[in-house]
């Protein structure tokens, strides 16, 4: 290796990696800060914090890696061209290619490091991460209740309050429960205005203290008509204090390490994904034919046929309704609307399933391409900091963090928002993951053009001088006056 490469690394490295860990652990820490908020202070051990620390740093790793790219190329170039060392270099005939070569291949080898912590360590994180979350929640299980929606994850009720509070955020306001270990539906319903959740660790149950509440129970199962639904016998009443145990045996017991959920699109490599894909494409596909077959078999479309010509009467009224009887019209009239109705009624209803099993699909889909998508970002954001720094000609951390942070945010931005359309259906999964890369990569070609050709970003005289020579072309008083 030669001297000047030798000297190009060194001039990136040491701001790389610098750039590189203050990212980091800016973004890790931003990840324990919104999630110590519901596990601190509950009696979470110090092992806990340090597994859970080191899988969030394994997940941040291919979020930072481009910032600390990006950063540290602007910051690089912007260096050497602040201390004149490019005037140098071009007047010994190095040329700016020939300069960044050496960072171009370490770029190109930073991207493939990205490629496999998405496509290895990535997944692996999330599987442990989530897991151990998962089995925190059901060795503190009051940690599993969420304010502002309904919980299910206590097996035989469905609980809502509107708010959690207090020292261990043990206490609720305003709570709603709904009482389903009879199996009877939600015919059982509690209400109060505050409660308390009390749990020992180890204990099979968790107990509810509710204060200045209300009870109701309906005692028959179900009624069809509406006159015997007002008469089922029920109980109802008012308490100022009631407590009750819930069973959580369940859902306790599980070891920190242990691994329940698999299945998750981010939990899987490529080749997992590739090979699940086309199972939920052809799933979602049977689904949606079976739902028009019943469609096709409720609205009696098989019945419909064409008579040939010579068997249609000649003096048949354009409107097929007129051909009938009044009576006839009414009875046709309302088996269609109760027809349509049918069909109406089940599209309504198996339209969530559908949009569901097609969002998921779509979640898998986009996470593949978004896998070979975003490994690719060192690389062209590599080719656009180190233009940009060759031309703004400013080191430190002023400027080019100011350009890094902007350019960053316009990517994860696209990046982000084309993700969603595509979850969404609105765009292809393909278009979605590769948006930002469509977007930035011209970007990337038009700055290393100017760079090459040692130009600034924008080149204000040559869009006026243009506009100046039109404005003389068509101002012939100025002429006369010259």
């Amino acid at each position: 290796m030669k001297i000047l490469d030798k000297y190009i690394l060194k001039s990136f490295l040491r701001p790389f990696i610098a750039t590189f860990l203050i990212v980091l652990f800016v973004l890790v820490m931003q990840t324990l800060w919104q999630t110590f908020e519901n596990i601190a202070g509950k009696g979470i051990s110090i092992i806990f914090i340090l597994k859970f620390l080191y899988y969030s740093t394994l997940m941040i790793i291919p979020q930072a890696l481009p910032i600390g790219v990006l950063l540290s190329s602007i910051m690089a170039l912007g260096n050497l061209g602040e201390n004149y060392e490019f005037a140098a270099a071009k007047s010994a005939g190095v040329s700016l290619q020939r300069l960044v070569r050496p960072i171009a291949i370490l770029a190109i080898f930073l991207s493939v490091i990205n490629f496999f912590f998405l496509n290895n360590v990535y997944p692996y994180a999330i599987l442990n991460q989530s897991n151990l979350y998962l089995n925190i929640k059901k060795k503190k299980p009051a940690l599993a209740l969420v304010e502002g929606s309904f919980n299910a994850d206590l097996p035989g009720y469905q609980i809502k309050f509107e708010e959690k509070y207090g020292e261990d955020k043990n206490l609720l306001k305003n709570v709603l429960i709904y009482d389903l270990t009879s199996n009877r539906g939600n015919q059982k319903v509690i209400t109060a205005e505050k409660g308390k959740i009390i749990t020992e660790e180890g204990s099979r149950y968790m107990t509810f203290i509710l204060n200045n509440g209300n009870y109701y129970e309906e005692h028959v199962k179900s009624a069809r008509t509406v006159e015997k639904r007002k008469k089922m016998a029920a109980s109802s009443a008012t308490f100022d204090e009631y407590e009750f145990n819930i069973d959580i045996s369940s859902i306790v017991g599980d070891d920190l390490d242990s691994n329940k959920v698999t299945n998750h699109f981010r939990m899987l490599t490529i080749k997992q994904l590739k090979d699940t894909v086309p199972d939920l494409k052809s799933r979602y596909d049977e689904n949606l034919e079976n739902r028009s077959k019943n469609i096709y078999i409720s609205t009696s479309a098989k019945e419909l046929y064409k008579y040939p010509d010579s068997l249609v009467k000649k003096d048949l009224e354009a409107d097929i309704l007129d051909n009938f009887e009044i009576n006839e019209k009414i009875s046709i009239l309302n088996a269609a609307t109760t027809k349509t109705s049918r069909a109406l009624s089940s599209l309504k209803n198996n339209s969530s399933s559908l949009k569901w099993t097609r969002k998921t699909l779509n979640l898998f889909d986009t996470e593949y391409y978004n896998r070979i998508a975003f490994s690719l970002s060192c690389l062209v954001l590599f080719f656009i900091g180190a233009p940009l720094g060759s031309i703004i000609r400013k080191g430190g951390f002023g400027l080019p963090m100011v350009f890094a942070i902007g350019i960053y945010v316009i990517y994860f931005f696209t990046n982000t928002f084309g993700k969603n359309l595509a979850e969404e259906s609105t765009i292809t999964a393909f278009l979605g993951s590769w948006i930002s890369f469509f977007i930035m990569a011209p970007l990337a070609i038009l700055l290393t053009i100017r760079a090459t050709k040692d130009k600034g970003i924008f080149n204000i005289d040559s869009f006026l001088q243009p506009v100046l020579q039109l404005v003389k072309k068509i101002n012939p008083f100025k002429k006369k006056q010259l």
